[in-house]
């Protein structure tokens, strides 16, 4: 029943997230696709008023004008809206996710004990340090290099994700890295909202309040790091989505794999903005397209061989599917914290195995990403007899 409530509370914290995050990323790319189409005003008498854009739009059978300011209004309007909570509820969501999936059981999802046989307390400990050091770094950075440096921004910032990548894949498990990797672009990004774009705005309507003029370098600070944010969107989206792609993360270099996934959604991203400012440069979408499909080549499993003399014999092959992989794949898991198999493939029967024989080749042979975490020592050796078996057509005698 413990392992039931928690899967419960995994999709009910998870659903969440889904929704308050497409809430927030919807949000980002309007916002931005908003500035990027802000016209002139027409009107001597909106330039005279401060109004340094406009935009007119229709939508749901109305008719829309949106006008935005150099600065800020003469006379602050009642209501003013804000757009926060959806970052905040999307961070906090997240990270309850982060403690109830991969905290609580950092020996499951977290440890790979053929990467390094490191205590939970520890995997937690270094993961929540990333989180801190990584906005520390990135808000720093956008301190010191002010507005006029976004090109060394990208350029530290990419360096520093590329070099943590690389260091986490010789302490946590394949996924973990990409989770990790993925929560900390999320805590900056909501950190940017929380300690950046909403104090700035805030400066802004404390300003009109005391009746002086706004410092119009609190709204070019909040820009700058709403626009981070907007290219931060794609490569968090695909993170959020690999644990069910364990070709990326259980490839033989999955963090190299990560940041170029990670490079090419920021390009795409790059695209549109561009797109939206009224430059449209098909080279980036086709050559990341071609970029993606390299990668993809590049990562392919070899094809199966067939091998040479008799296959092993299936009741070998059982014996190692019964002892490193039923504990999950069966009807009642005895592996702590599975209430069902996952994706509710069942192992413990010899027709079972047969049916599933591409599956198992797939995540223990090819990707090694099962068992997960290596939590029951599945050994190189038995590995290769799982090969053989396949190759040889998977026979059941």
């Amino acid at each position: 029943m413990e392992a039931y409530a928690s899967d419960w509370l995994q999709l009910l914290i998870r659903w969440i997230h889904l929704i308050t995050g497409i809430a927030w990323i919807g949000s980002s790319f309007y916002f931005v696709w908003l500035d990027n189409h802000l016209l002139a005003p027409k009107a001597q008498e909106d330039a005279d008023k401060g109004i340094g854009g406009e935009l007119w739009a229709v939508h749901g059978g109305g008719f829309y004008v949106v006008r935005k300011f150099k600065v800020a209004p003469q006379v602050l309007p009642e209501p003013l809206h804000w757009f926060k909570w959806e970052a905040y509820t999307t961070w906090m969501s997240g990270f309850a996710l982060l403690v109830v999936m991969y905290y609580l059981h950092a020996n499951v999802y977290m440890i790979d004990k053929n990467v390094a046989d490191i205590a939970p307390l520890q995997a937690v400990g270094l993961s929540v340090a990333l989180l801190v050091i990584g906005w520390l770094l990135y808000d720093q950075l956008c301190k010191r290099l002010g507005l006029e440096r976004e090109m060394w921004i990208a350029g530290v910032m990419m360096i520093f994700i590329a070099i943590v990548t690389w260091r986490l894949s010789y302490v946590l498990s394949g996924r973990a890295v990409y989770i990790q990797i993925g929560a900390m672009l999320g805590t900056i990004m909501a950190a940017n909202v929380l300690f950046v774009i909403i104090p700035s705005q805030r400066k802004l309507v404390e300003a009109k309040e005391q009746g002086i003029a706004p410092n119009p370098v609190y709204g070019l600070r909040g820009k700058q790091r709403s626009v981070h944010n907007n290219y931060f969107t794609l490569p968090v989206l695909f993170i959020m989505i690999s644990n069910h792609y364990p070709m990326t993360y259980g490839a033989k270099y999955g963090w190299a794999v990560l940041l170029a996934i990670m490079l090419l959604a920021a390009y795409v991203r790059h695209f549109f903005n561009l797109r939206h400012r009224g430059r449209t440069v098909w080279a980036i979408p086709v050559t990341a397209l071609l970029g993606t499909l390299a990668l993809a080549m590049l990562i392919a499993p070899d094809k199966p061989q067939a091998t040479a003399g008799e296959p092993p014999p299936f009741s070998k092959v059982q014996a190692i599917v019964t002892q490193r992989c039923v504990g999950c794949h069966a009807e009642k898991p005895a592996q702590e914290g599975f209430a069902v198999a996952p994706k509710n493939v069942m192992l413990n029967t010899p027709d079972l195995i047969a049916a599933n024989a591409q599956k198992i080749y797939e995540q223990a042979v090819v990707t090694k990403a099962m068992p997960i975490g290596n939590l029951t020592a599945m050994t190189d050796e038995e590995r290769a007899t799982l090969a053989a078996w396949f190759n040889a057509g998977a026979p059941t005698k």
